[in-house]
C-alpha cells in the first residue's frame, strides 16, 4: 500500500479551517498532520471541534511535518512559510499567488531542490485549457472581475487611491491595468488572476479590470483568450465564503482536488 501524503495546513483562516474539515472527514491518500496558527491554543480548541487532534507548529516548522504543506497564511508571512518548504525539497501549494509573485526565485530554488510549487485553479476555471493554449501563440488574455463592494474594502490600491465602493448604485471600475498589478493592489482579492498570469502569457501581459458592483451577490469573473490554437471566454460566479466574502468556496475545495492528484492513480486533465 502507497504512504498517504502528509499534508500541513499553514493558517485556519476561512480556507485552512475549510480545507482541515474536509480531511478530517477522511480522504483517502491524505493525511493532516500539522497546521499553524497565531493562536495555539484556538487552534487546537477549532480542530478538536471537528473532530482532529494535531501538532500547531510554527510556520517554519510545517515543511519538517509534512510531504505537502498549503501556504493560506497572511501575505506577509508567505515567505517565512514557503522557503523552507521549497529548501527541503517538499510540495508548496500556495494560495496566496499574488505572494508567490513577489518571491518568484523561490521557483529557481525549487529546480535546484527537487521541489514542487503547485498552483491550485482556486476560484477561476479553465487553468487547462489556457495552459494547453501557451504551447502555442496567444496573443491577448484579458479578464473581467466583478465583485460585491463589500468584498473589495479595505484593498490596498483602493486606500492609496482614496476610491470609496460604499453606497455604490452603479457598477464602478476601480482598477484597469496588467494582472501583476492588479495582485499586488488587490492581493486578498485577485489571486485568481496571478494564477491566469502565470498559466497564460505571463502576469504582466495578462490585462485585468476590477469592478465594484452592488449587482452582483456572487465574484464573477471572465476571462477572454485569443490564440493560435483557439479563441475561448470563460466565466464563473463564486459564491462567497460565509466568513469572508473575499474568498468563494470553491478554493478550498480546488485545494482539496489538488492535494489528491497527488496520490491518485488517475489524474484527469492537463
Amino acid at each position: 500500500m502507497v504512504a498517504a501524503v502528509r499534508v500541513a495546513i499553514g493558517s485556519l483562516g476561512s480556507v485552512g479551517m475549510a480545507l482541515a474539515r474536509h480531511l478530517a472527514r477522511g480522504q483517502p491518500g491524505l493525511e493532516l498532520v500539522a497546521v499553524s496558527a497565531r493562536d495555539h491554543a484556538r487552534a487546537r480548541q477549532r480542530l478538536a471541534s471537528i473532530g482532529l487532534q494535531v501538532p500547531v507548529l510554527d510556520l517554519a516548522a510545517l515543511a519538517g511535518a509534512a510531504d505537502a504543506v498549503v501556504e493560506c497564511a497572511p501575505a506577509e508571512h508567505f515567505r517565512t512559510l514557503a522557503e523552507p518548504v521549497v529548501r527541503a525539497g517538499k510540495v508548496l501549494v500556495p494560495i496566496s499567488v499574488a505572494g508567490l509573485l513577489d518571491h518568484m526565485d523561490l521557483v529557481e530554488l525549487a529546480r535546484a531542490s527537487g521541489a514542487r510549487i503547485l498552483v491550485p485553479s482556486g476560484a477561476i476555471l479553465g487553468l487547462d485549457a489556457l495552459r494547453a493554449a501557451s504551447e502555442g501563440e496567444i496573443s491577448e488574455v484579458r479578464m473581467v472581475t466583478r465583485k460585491p463592494p463589500r468584498g473589495l474594502r479595505g484593498a490596498p490600491h483602493l486606500v492609496r487611491n482614496g476610491i470609496s465602493v460604499d453606497d455604490l448604485d452603479a457598477p464602478l471600475k476601480v482598477f484597469d491595468g496588467s494582472a501583476a498589478q492588479g495582485a499586488r493592489g488587490f492581493p486578498a482579492n485577485v489571486n485568481v488572476a496571478a494564477a491566469v498570469g502565470l498559466a497564460g502569457v505571463g502576469p504582466e501581459r495578462t490585462m485585468l479590470e476590477i469592478w465594484a458592483d452592488p449587482g452582483v451577490e456572487r465574484n464573477v469573473h471572465d476571462i477572454h483568450v485569443t490564440a493560435d490554437a483557439a479563441s475561448f471566454t470563460l466565466h464563473i460566479e463564486n459564491v462567497p465564503s460565509a466568513d469572508n466574502p473575499r474568498t468563494g468556496r470553491l478554493v478550498a475545495l480546488s485545494v482539496l482536488a489538488t492535494l489528491r492528484r497527488l496520490s491518485s492513480p488517475l489524474v484527469v486533465g492537463s
